[in-house]
């Protein structure tokens, strides 16, 4: 667990005005956040859109991730799906050279029971050669995995060694972080609260807001995890009003648009989802200015 305590960077995916993906702006972006002081690199998260991208494109973005990145950070890569066989069916196929870690959220749609949750991730960790960070994250799956489940997993596969909790049930997060075994931990899933998390025992976070604002957010956990929560929370403070604009109107589209007014990225998405509204494209510009 080592290699992902601090501040982990779910990537975007940038696009040209054609839709395709734009990997000059790729490579901008990946260092971008590792020169900014990132710890680790997640690829193929929500965060990247990657339910638009194809199979062809989603295997050619993680290769050329891992290349640019040349062994300079961690990587961990996205594996989810509503279905557990195509879960290990994508792990099996894909090339894991220079990854790290597998970052698999909870089925989604479906809405399985505690029960078939345990069973899809223990069916998981039988069949994946690389460690195994675990997600939870209700908003978007329409089911939220216990602490009960979680600590049953971490107790029975010694290669899950981690959950991104993104429930926003502070409790639930303690009781986790209170009875877990020795070899598992717990990440921060929501940018927003990731000082208070790790005041409590949280290890870091995967951050949406770290793909901008890279300095400011990895320097705030790194004083978190140094118990200096003084100098802490001035950031925190800073960039708390930046994390409610970006999400205000969904993720990635807010963080997308402060990227491109960075520089790093064009600001394009693939459908469904849509550019931010003019009135939040202010606010944003008007924050960052």
């Amino acid at each position: 667990m080592k290699s992902f305590i601090g501040t982990g960077v779910a990537l975007v995916t940038p696009f040209k005005s054609d839709k395709s993906v734009d990997y000059i702006s790729l490579e901008k972006l990946v260092n971008h956040v590792i020169n900014g002081g990132v710890e680790y690199l997640v690829v193929m998260g929500t965060t990247a859109e990657n339910p638009t991208l194809s199979a062809i494109e989603k295997n050619s973005i993680i290769k050329f991730i891992v290349e640019k990145n040349a062994g300079r950070v961690p990587i961990v890569l996205g594996a989810g799906a509503a279905d557990t066989h195509a879960v290990i069916d994508n792990i099996n196929k894909a090339d894991l050279t220079g990854i790290d870690a597998i970052l698999s959220v909870t089925p989604y749609y479906n809405k399985p029971n505690q029960q078939g949750l345990y069973e899809h991730f223990s069916a998981i960790a039988k069949n994946c050669p690389i460690p195994i960070i675990m997600y939870n994250v209700p908003g978007r799956t329409g089911v939220n995995m216990t602490a009960a489940t979680t600590l049953k997993l971490a107790n029975t596969h010694k290669n899950i060694i981690a959950i991104k909790e993104a429930s926003g049930n502070i409790e639930q997060i303690m009781e986790i972080i209170e009875k877990k075994p020795s070899h598992f931990e717990v990440i921060s899933g929501d940018d927003g609260i990731t000082l208070p998390l790790i005041s409590v025992g949280c290890i870091g976070v995967i951050s949406v807001v770290a793909n901008s604002m890279i300095k400011d957010f990895s320097d705030m956990v790194r004083l978190s995890l140094a118990g200096k929560y003084n100098e802490a929370k001035t950031l925190h403070y800073k960039l708390l009003e930046f994390s409610r604009l970006i999400f205000a109107e969904g993720s990635p589209a807010g963080v997308k648009y402060a990227l491109t007014l960075q520089g790093i990225i064009e600001n394009h998405l693939r459908l469904p989802l849509v550019p931010i509204s003019k009135e939040l494209e202010e606010k944003i510009s008007n924050w960052i200015k």
